[in-house]
């Protein structure tokens, strides 16, 4: 066939990136877009420049947190256990969420269910020591 109809695999897979000017020469494209500083040379190279290979993913969620429950192999999550149980209540006595604690969603459905009978029990407290004592909630300042 003719040169003009070329396929994708004979085509260039990508072409390389322009390389960034040496440093001390001015950048290359006009109006000082705020990359020069006050002398005129480009900080663009000098600048660390974060890691974007790997793992995939942000740098916001870090590691996927894995349910204790699952690893340990529980089928049912007792509510007579209030030292285990305490891990998953927050010093405001409220129950910690999945996204937090890693646990999946079986698992956690079992563990509020358990918190909320060791509550009723009186194994676990309702609210945080300090609102049981006072009476009233801190203001916010």
């Amino acid at each position: 066939m003719s040169e003009a109809t070329e396929t994708p695999s004979e085509a260039a897979p990508f072409q390389a990136a322009p390389q960034a000017p040496a440093e001390g020469s001015a950048p290359s494209t006009g109006g000082g877009g705020g990359y020069s500083g006050s002398r005129g040379e480009d900080t663009r190279s000098e600048r660390p420049r974060r890691r974007t290979g790997g793992g995939g993913g942000g740098g916001r969620f870090g590691r996927r947190r894995v349910c204790s429950f699952c690893v340990d192999k529980v089928d049912s999550i007792d509510y007579k256990e209030p030292a285990r149980l305490r891990r998953y209540v927050s010093d405001r006595a409220k129950i910690e969420p999945r996204r937090k604690t890693g646990t999946c969603a079986k698992h956690q459905r079992m563990l509020t269910l358990a918190l909320k009978r060791a509550r009723h029990v009186a194994l676990l407290p309702f609210t945080a020591q300090h609102i049981q004592l006072t009476g009233v909630f801190p203001t916010r300042s």
